[in-house]
């Protein structure tokens, strides 16, 4: 049976206006920002700089979709490190964008750090609540890492991966391409997420248009069981409820094996990866622990706990089993400017009565 829910409304209109502003998206970089001379400071006295005022601020504010099993150790780590204070706010993507951009329409500007989902990060962008950042630690990230307009970074990758229960099939019974679950047999075992019209965009790009729109239309023929949340749907794989999901994480998988759970996942070709956002406000109360924590997340020490922790550290010089297969990247600035697009070829596919 298929559980689904109406797109979200406020994200919905949200992205409408940004949609409609996008010819100026780019241009932002060259609005200042009062913290902007700091977030590009290259001095050879930079670090003892930072950590000597960032101690002073004491605290600063992480706006985060990060599940607490990481993104506490994360903040311990540096609260133990550098002894500044990590206030955690921690929501859904959409609920981290919307919190973000209604309060910077309203000027009151609260968080100093935020990471979540790329688009949902590009979206705060574009209502010019970023600024761009150097840190010593962006040469060890990929190209793809770094959106043209430079407002922010991607700190770690979630990969859509198959994941199954181990109670009910073993890996070899995983089709190795997303077209071996085209078999008849699979109708009725497996489920997917309600929001993964990107996932679905990058696919179709990666196959060419014809291979792709033949692909998800038969895809939808087999009426797969739609569920709301990554998180949710990876807990109801274990659960056995959804044998088979077409759209989970990697890392929210390892999670669940680690402690125990009948879970195992596989990197069904083409593997899609999405980078997570990492992005400091342009007002930021405290900018300086702003800036030390983002220098933490993309160090080795940052990225190699990430790793330690099973999510997928963006740096090519941290190397990770979770990142060891051929993949392609999403391009969530691309495909947010082409968001109606391709919601209503998901609606129609996947959310139609």
């Amino acid at each position: 049976m298929n559980r689904t829910r109406p797109r979200n409304a406020i994200t919905a209109l949200i992205a409408a206006a940004l949609l409609l502003c996008a010819s100026a998206a780019h241009a932002q970089s060259a609005d200042p920002g009062p913290n902007d001379a700091l977030y590009q400071y290259r001095g050879a006295d930079r670090d003892r700089q930072l950590l000597d005022r960032a101690r002073q601020e004491g605290t600063f504010t992480w706006y985060t979709s990060m599940t607490p099993p990481e993104s506490g150790p994360l903040a311990q780590a540096f609260e133990k490190k550098y002894g500044v204070k990590v206030d955690i706010w921690r929501a859904s993507g959409n609920k981290v964008m919307q919190r973000a951009i209604t309060e910077g329409q309203a000027r009151h500007f609260t968080f100093d750090v935020v990471e979540t989902s790329g688009a949902a990060v590009e979206m705060i962008a574009r209502e010019k609540l970023l600024s761009p950042f150097f840190s010593p630690y962006l040469a060890d990230l990929p190209p793809d890492a770094i959106p043209k307009s430079g407002l922010w970074v991607s700190d770690r990758i979630n990969f859509f991966v198959v994941a199954y229960n181990t109670n009910k099939f073993r890996r070899e019974d995983i089709p190795a391409t997303y077209e071996g679950f085209l078999d008849p047999k699979w109708k009725g075992q497996v489920g997917i997420e309600v929001d993964d019209a990107y996932w679905m965009a990058t696919i179709v790009k990666k196959l060419g248009p014809e291979r792709g729109a033949s692909l998800f239309r038969q895809l939808s023929e087999m009426k797969p069981d739609v569920r709301t949340g990554h998180i949710v749907l990876t807990g109801l794989v274990a659960a056995g409820e959804v044998p088979v999901s077409l759209t989970n994480s990697n890392s929210a998988v390892e999670s669940l094996k680690r402690r125990g759970a009948p879970i195992d996942w596989v990197p069904v070709e083409p593997v899609v990866g999405e980078g997570l956002g990492l992005g400091l406000a342009k007002n930021a109360p405290h900018p300086h622990a702003a800036l030390l924590f983002a220098d933490f997340i993309l160090s080795p020490e940052g990225q190699e706990l990430l790793n330690a922790m099973g999510r997928v550290p963006a740096s090519i010089k941290v190397k990770s089993y979770l990142k060891n297969f051929p993949f392609i990247m999403m391009d969530s600035v691309t495909l947010l400017d082409e968001d109606k697009k391709w919601q209503t070829q998901w609606n129609s596919l996947f959310l139609k009565k």
